[in-house]
């Protein structure tokens, strides 16, 4: 008995021996496996993460007339920018507390497929189903131009560096592997160079790395490639050889990246792919797969099957929002999936079941979700974290420090902007949690239903009241009179809105007289009806007794085609001669300017284009 209590007791203290050399002093938990390895630990995230929306819940929504498509925050210059399927563009500027409306822009006859904005946040472009490209100045939240093309874009994208002196715009094509690069300026309709042999399948994605001065694109058969604009090679400063990559990764997987975004720092990308459904982040400069984080039907089902999920539903919401799901999968959604970086590049978010998603890369853990409770599965995403005041100055570990007067220096305003499926609204996610359920809707556009719409639309495709006429000197905004030429204003609507004006010239200008335009041939001999024919006048109560008064040109009684012309002064000596069709009531300096050009023989010297006429 002695004997086996002195055996315990030397087994005892050998193992206390063996124990000692551990780092961990006391008793320990029986545990099969080794000491748990330690979580990976961000600095100064809650830093970060501070700098994201306070509010899980959306303080407040706005709206278009139709589904939105894209939105888009502007760098530096801090704009909204938000797109909708009917081709209407809307310009908010960000301001001390939230976003204020500047302006809107009907941008195409169909629907928006692509959006860009440049790495110095001050060009913005748009591709649509009408074979048009529209480009905008930001800052002076201006329409610039219009290219029309011979070909239905795919893709756009703005390739030049802050600073370059020429805006370089990449449109990719939708039924060839051909990327076509264009003078962001519009001087040009016609591109001067283009790729042909980069990719075999048509380019559905491109973005600009500012940092490496490189353009990631990737084709429909989920091949990715690398070229620098100028050269369109592949640059020197990224990996050697291609074999070395990951970026085979969606070929072999049989599976396209429907959308792709540059880290802040541009040392990092992050793509979302279908039918797959897998967000993956990759090392920009080595093309090295960094994360691969699973978000497909099947892993949901059964993460809600084990009760694993970020939130369990009932059996019938789970169902309602997996339907929501498989919806996404649909051409028309899924190119509007986005994800995005966070201003520090450590953070990903992106869209699912259970909401807005903020994964933090560096540990693999999701920090925040916004919206589990609303009604809206999110698809396109933008955000704006508010820079500092005293922009260079404080450290990572100065702004996390509790100095006072630092904090106060470094106010943000943060906002996530999120489109839903389906919905007309876009929801802004801020640092207010004092929501108003009754009153964060707001009510920016009339409500109309959908016969009632329909019925609008055929109306005003024959009418219209009112119309802006976008020039290269500015807008004219003009009041239609359907009631007293219901012929020349049907003439005028229709050619608006199929593009029949679009970088026309005004051809005839005359001091202290009027300005003449219409013709697409540019002289003075071209132009048609909508009916193929001239039609008749339409004289009424309306007289040329004062400017601005908008007029249509003829060769005589009853031989209205298209071109039209604005009076610049009174002129009773058309009256009966000339058909009076509307009154231009705003933009008055631009019929000014454009009257007031160098011209010769009536025509001015450098060529003055209407861009596109917009019906209201």
């Amino acid at each position: 008995m002695a004997s086996e209590d002195t055996k315990s007791n030397k087994r005892t203290r050998s193992e206390d021996e063996e124990s000692s050399s551990d780092d961990d002093m006391g008793p320990q938990l029986p545990s099969a496996e080794g000491p748990k390895k330690k979580r990976r630990k961000l600095p100064y995230e809650k830093l970060y993460i501070s700098a994201l929306p306070a509010s899980t819940r959306y303080s407040k929504s706005l709206m278009h007339k139709e589904q939105l498509a894209f939105v888009t925050m502007t760098p530096l210059t801090d704009f909204l920018i938000t797109s909708s399927v009917d081709g209407v563009v809307k310009f908010w500027k960000k301001v001390a507390d939230g976003i204020e409306f500047v302006k809107e822009f009907k941008a195409h006859t169909g629907e928006i497929i692509s959006v860009s904005v440049s790495s110095d946040g001050r060009s913005f472009a748009t591709a649509g189903v009408d074979k048009t490209i529209t480009i905008f100045d930001v800052v002076t939240f201006d329409l610039l131009t219009m290219l029309s093309l011979e070909f239905t874009p795919k893709c756009v994208c703005w390739v030049h560096k802050r600073g370059a002196s020429i805006p370089l715009l990449a449109v990719s094509d939708e039924v060839n592997h051909n990327i076509r690069i264009y003078d962001g300026r519009g001087d040009n309709q016609d591109p001067f160079h283009t790729i042909t042999g980069l990719h075999r399948s048509v380019v559905s994605l491109m973005a600009f790395n500012d940092a490496y001065d490189c353009v990631i694109s990737a084709d429909e058969n989920g091949m990715l490639e690398y070229w620098r604009p100028g050269t369109y090679e592949k640059p020197d400063n990224v990996f050697e050889y291609k074999s070395s990559t990951n970026l085979f990764e969606f070929k072999k997987a049989k599976t396209t990246p429907t959308s792709l975004a540059i880290s802040p720092s541009g040392s990092q990308f992050v793509t979302f792919s279908f039918p797959d459904r897998k967000v993956r982040v990759f090392d920009f400069p080595t093309g090295k797969l960094y994360r691969t984080y699973d978000e497909s039907l099947q892993t949901i089902e059964d993460m809600q099957q084990a009760g694993t999920g970020l939130q369990k539903f009932e059996d019938v919401e789970f169902g309602r929002r997996l339907a929501t799901e498989r919806e996404i999968e649909s051409p028309s959604l899924r190119n509007k999936v986005s994800v995005i970086f966070d201003e520090t590049g450590h953070f990903i978010i992106y869209g699912s079941m259970f909401g807005t998603k903020v994964l933090n890369t560096y540990t693999n853990r999701v920090v925040k979700v916004f919206g589990k409770d609303e009604n809206f599965r999110p698809l396109s995403l933008a955000i704006y974290q508010g820079q500092p005041q005293k922009k260079g100055i404080t450290t990572v570990a100065m702004a996390a420090s509790n100095n006072p007067l630092l904090q106060e220096s470094e106010v943000r305003d943060p906002i996530l902007f999120i489109t839903g499926v389906g919905k007309v609204r876009f929801y802004m996610f801020t640092n207010d949690e004092e929501i108003s359920k009754s009153e964060r809707d707001v009510q920016n556009e009339k409500p109309t239903s959908s016969n009632a719409r329909k019925v609008v639309e055929a109306k005003t495709a024959e009418t219209g009241t009112a119309a802006i006429i976008h020039t290269t000197y500015g807008d004219i905004h003009v009041r239609l009179f359907p009631d007293a030429a219901p012929k020349a204003v049907e003439n005028f609507v229709t050619h608006s809105r199929q593009g029949y004006y679009n970088n026309t010239i005004f051809h005839r200008v005359i001091r202290k007289f009027m300005i003449q335009c219409g013709d697409p041939l540019g002289d003075g001999t071209g132009g048609e009806s909508i009916w193929g024919r001239e039609f008749e006048d339409e004289f009424s109560t309306l007289k040329h007794d004062k400017p601005y008064t908008l007029s249509m040109a003829n060769a005589g009684p009853n031989t209205n085609g298209s071109q039209f012309f604005i009076t610049t002064e009174k002129t009773p000596w058309l009256d009966n001669k000339h058909t009076i069709f509307g009154r231009a009531i705003q933009g008055l300096d631009v019929i000014h300017k454009i009257e007031n050009t160098r011209v010769y023989k009536e025509k001015p010297e450098e060529d003055i284009k209407i861009l596109n006429i917009e019906v209201m």
